[in-house]
């Protein structure tokens, strides 16, 4: 499994880095625009499993970035259960930042803080095994 998290706590994305490591490689990028470079890149090496996404990033939000990403699929014809997990992770639990992302696609949505049990039963859900 190949992993990109994108937040900009280092204590946030070291925890998951830590957690995810045990399922296959893991690449972290600190803001949203390198987190969507990072996307672009991959789709040349070989695409992304899954992306852990925050909602409050810099230089460009999570919600930006997962709806880049998405239109980037479509417009590569990447439909339905190709297209790369994307979870959420974010200290907003609100109505409309949880809307908001279920209609831009996102996989699932977690709040912080980020608990190892609840991230990995959120991994077997998606069919994620170590």
């Amino acid at each position: 499994m190949k992993t990109l998290i994108v937040d900009d706590d280092s204590v946030s994305r070291e925890l998951l880095a830590m957690i995810l490591k045990a399922y296959g490689t893991v690449d972290t990028a600190a803001d949203g625009l390198d987190g969507l470079k990072a996307y672009n890149l991959a789709l040349e090496r070989g695409p992304y499993d899954l992306i852990m996404l925050d909602i409050m990033l810099p230089r460009m939000d999570g919600q930006q970035v997962l709806k880049s990403i998405r239109r980037i699929e479509q417009e590569r014809g990447v439909l339905g259960p190709e297209q790369v997990k994307i979870v959420m992770i974010s200290a907003l639990g609100d109505f409309t930042n949880v809307s908001q992302a279920f209609a831009s696609a996102c996989t699932s949505y977690m709040t912080k803080p980020i608990l190892k049990d609840k991230v990995q039963e959120e991994l077997v859900r998606l069919g994620f095994r170590v």
